[in-house]
């Protein structure tokens, strides 16, 4: 016998997990259907995020950043080591329990919401009056009815064409977290967030690390000042970065040979003991018998929605890496909070415009709002203002006193249109930046806001300061 739920939600990433918790608390019977598995075949609820991508990866960045800092920043602090060793092994173990708790905690609140999971896949079986049969393929054969069904079913790497993913040799991002031992020479095609991260890690524990960018501008979409500064950072640090090349062939034998041409059109090859593939993601769309349903799609192959997350099908919502928009684990879940909301009768609220942006690199890279080149493209007048942290008294206690924060801010109203940050902690500063623009605040009201002193976050007045060419430490 069906059971009968008022939402059923199908993945349980950031957006599907955080709408299914979300409905539940407003009341509603809610099921969430997720087939992720740990080696042992037990329920890993949490999506790309929690498994294979933002935890795992920020789990390894800390540990190979301590490991370096060990290496060659503890003697600036009185520190000295010897003997220092990398136990690699013990490294990814920490990375998986750091996992492990995260799943555990997902589940944990499922059961205090009172959200009935099922462990396995989900997919369209039909529809009666206004209720939708989903059906759930896994250990053992469920068929739910829901008046509401959320399709959250997220993202899967793209691979290159003529080199498919084995994880052995050509790794996606799942590959890439679970090399067993240090690569001497490791390739990354794509300068993203993800090819960046992962060759940061590899580098910090022992490798050499070139990075293949097929773009012409390193780090395109961040603000052109913030990329020529991180492409400095980065190359000083030893990452081989080209831009503007042009992948051809790749050969597997033993190791990886990628044949390419360089921006100045020049063959050109490279051979590594491991290729890192990060050029885009593709939505998750398979399984869903989303053509039998009626579901359509969008050119990208995306789930087609409304800009309230509501796809062509009655009673049917989309959110996340399957829908239009940057794919980002917290854009999916403020989705999934609002569809929950909009279900429950409620007014749901996502703002794109005041959307984080992140790379956890050492410097950190975060922004939000507009960057200078694209207010120029839009003919929009305004001043900046930046401001050191090599002029911050609390990064030079930390002694990591590399970038800067950039305010961007409308020459007429003073309003804040972008923020820009390379820097210590930058991910955690950036939210000052989102709470001021949610509530249109102009620079100056940053500037007469008190920071405690010392904190990184002075950066953040200083540079709003700046705008108006009143900077006090500088």
């Amino acid at each position: 016998m069906a059971k009968v739920f008022d939402v059923v939600v199908i993945g349980a990433g950031p957006g599907g997990y955080i709408a299914a918790i979300r409905a539940a608390q407003l009341g509603l019977q809610v099921a969430c259907i997720d087939d992720w598995s740990t080696a042992a075949g037990k329920p890993a609820p949490g999506g790309t995020c929690t498994n294979v991508g933002c935890i795992p990866s920020k789990a390894l960045l800390q540990s190979s950043e301590n490991y370096e800092h060990a290496g060659h920043s503890f003697a600036d602090h009185g520190i000295q080591v010897k003997g220092l060793s990398l136990d690699l092994a013990k490294m990814l173990a920490r990375k998986d329990r750091v996992v492990r708790q995260n799943n555990e905690g997902i589940l944990y609140l499922f059961k205090k919401n009172k959200v009935m999971f099922f462990h396995g896949r989900g997919s369209f079986a039909g529809k009666n009056a206004d209720s939708w049969q989903i059906k759930v393929s896994g250990q053992s054969a469920e068929t739910l009815v829901a008046k509401h069904v959320i399709v959250a079913t997220g993202s899967s790497p793209r691979p290159l064409p003529g080199a498919a993913f084995d994880n052995k040799l050509i790794l996606d991002n799942a590959g890439a977290l679970t090399i067993p031992e240090v690569p001497k020479k490791l390739g990354v095609i794509g300068a993203g967030v993800i090819g960046l991260e992962m060759g940061s890690v590899w580098r910090r524990l022992g490798s050499e690390v070139t990075v293949l960018e097929a773009l012409p501008a390193f780090l395109g979409a961040v603000d052109e000042q913030v990329a020529q500064e991180a492409f400095k950072v980065f190359k000083k640090q030893g990452l081989a970065i080209h831009t503007g090349v042009k992948v051809g062939k790749v050969t597997v034998k033993k190791d990886v040979t990628v044949d390419y041409t360089d921006s100045a059109g020049k063959a050109q090859s490279l051979t590594v003991d491991k290729l890192i593939v990060s050029i885009g993601r593709m939505p998750n769309t398979g399984g869903l018998s989303a053509e039998t349903a009626g579901l359509k799609l969008d050119e990208g192959g995306r789930i087609a929605v409304d800009d309230d997350c509501r796809t062509n099908l009655p009673n049917v919502w989309a959110v996340g890496d399957v829908v239009r928009g940057p794919m980002l684990a917290h854009k999916a879940e403020e989705e999934g909070v609002a569809v929950a909301q909009r279900i429950a009768g409620q007014h749901g609220h996502v703002d794109f415009n005041t959307v984080p942006w992140v790379i956890y690199t050492s410097p950190e890279i975060a922004w939000v709002g507009k960057t200078e080149q694209q207010l120029k493209a839009e003919g929009v007048a305004f001043r900046t203002g930046t401001f050191p942290f090599m002029a911050n008294g609390r990064a030079r206690a930390l002694g990591d006193t590399t970038g800067f924060v950039k305010f961007i801010a409308d020459e007429k109203t003073d309003r804040v249109l972008g923020v820009h940050i390379i820097g210590p902690m930058a991910s955690e500063l950036i939210a000052e930046a989102v709470v001021a623009m949610e509530f249109g605040a102009a620079a100056e009201d940053i500037a007469l806001i008190c920071h405690a002193h010392p904190s990184l976050s002075e950066a953040m007045k200083e540079a709003a300061l700046a705008v108006d060419n009143r900077t006090l430490n500088l």
